[in-house]
C-alpha cells in the first residue's frame, strides 16, 4: 500500500528560530538589546531565543512580525518546524517501532 498523504518525513537537521533571528539582526547590524528594546520585552528574552533556549511564543512572533515587517505566522511555522525536527530525531524511530499505521 502507498504511504500516506498526510505522512512526511521532515529533511535536514532540526534548525532553532533564534538561528534565523541572529541572521536577521546581523543583517541589520542591531544587538539583542536594541531588539528587546524595540520590542519592549525583557532583554533575556531575545538572548534565550537567540541562544535556542526558549521558544518563540505567539507574543513574540507578533512583535517579531509587527517589527520586522514580516508575519507571525513565519516565526510560528519556523518554531513547530524546529520541534517536529526536533522531535523526529530524538524520537521518530522508537515512534515507528511502537505505533503502527493504520491499513484500509
Amino acid at each position: 500500500m502507498s504511504e500516506s498523504r498526510t505522512t512526511t518525513k521532515l529533511q535536514g537537521p532540526p534548525i532553532h528560530p533564534g538561528e534565523h533571528l541572529a541572521d536577521e539582526l546581523e543583517a541589520m547590524g542591531m544587538s539583542a538589546n536594541q531588539l528587546a528594546q524595540a520590542l519592549h520585552v525583557p532583554a533575556n528574552r531575545i538572548t534565550r531565543i537567540l541562544n535556542g533556549e526558549q521558544a518563540i511564543t505567539a507574543d513574540t512572533a507578533l512583535r517579531l512580525a509587527r517589527y520586522l515587517g514580516t508575519s507571525a505566522e513565519l516565526w510560528m511555522r519556523l518554531q513547530d518546524t524546529y520541534e517536529l525536527r526536533k522531535a523526529e530525531a530524538e524520537k521518530g524511530e522508537q515512534i515507528a517501532r511502537e505505533v503502527a499505521a493504520r491499513t484500509a
